[in-house]
């Protein structure tokens, strides 16, 4: 199998930019699960992936800061959603592809990513998503650079929904398991403690 020394580089972009509604408005890469933040967690796992590690984050960005080569914002402060990060990232991005990843699956592995890398490469000019029996994962996601433009006039005309630009633009399909355990969203803090987590936050 390919490994990730074999791929070309990609921009990576953690999301961790939302209100944490599911965590009490905590913000939620900073809340740790097995002693480090979450955040900690998807940047130990993709350090070694890329030059081009982007976090999105709308507050706390000090704290952030050490776990990223640049940090990215939303245009507005009133937490629109995931596709106002990944413009941001997409914007940033200093490689041709954008991995996406968001803060609260510290379950996913370096075979998962490196799959994803290799599925994207056949279809190189379409976004790639995972998908687990019927449902799709657009947060968990490759987008070429090149669709920074279509992204802009979705957003323009009104579309918030990452998914949906995406299937409109042709996108691949990465099949995984429907009860993947790499997949898991650890967005409350139940669901942390289920997963052997902490839910504890600074």
């Amino acid at each position: 199998m390919t490994s990730h020394t074999d791929l070309p580089p990609c921009s990576i972009l953690l999301l961790a930019g939302g209100r944490g509604q599911r965590m009490g408005g905590r913000d939620k890469g900073l809340i740790e699960w097995q002693g480090q933040p979450l955040i900690a967690h998807l940047h130990r796992l993709t350090r070694d992936l890329s030059d081009d590690l982007i976090i999105s984050c709308n507050r706390n960005r000090e704290q952030y800061a050490p776990y990223a080569d640049q940090l990215v914002q939303d245009e507005s402060t009133d937490f629109p959603g995931p596709l106002a990060g990944i413009r941001a990232g997409l914007a940033a991005a200093r490689h041709s592809h954008l991995l996406v990843l968001p803060c609260d699956v510290p379950r996913l592995d370096s075979q998962l990513l490196d799959a994803m890398r290799q599925a994207s490469r056949q279809h190189p000019d379409k976004p790639l998503m995972l998908r687990h029996g019927e449902h799709w994962e657009p947060l968990l996601c490759i987008i070429p650079r090149a669709l920074l433009g279509a992204f802009e006039d979705a957003w323009q005309n009104g579309e918030r929904s990452p998914g949906r630009i995406m299937r409109g633009l042709g996108a691949q399909a990465l099949q995984c398991p429907a009860d993947d355990p790499r997949l898991a969203n650890l967005n409350t803090p139940e669901l942390l403690s289920q997963h052997h987590g902490v839910s504890e936050c600074p």
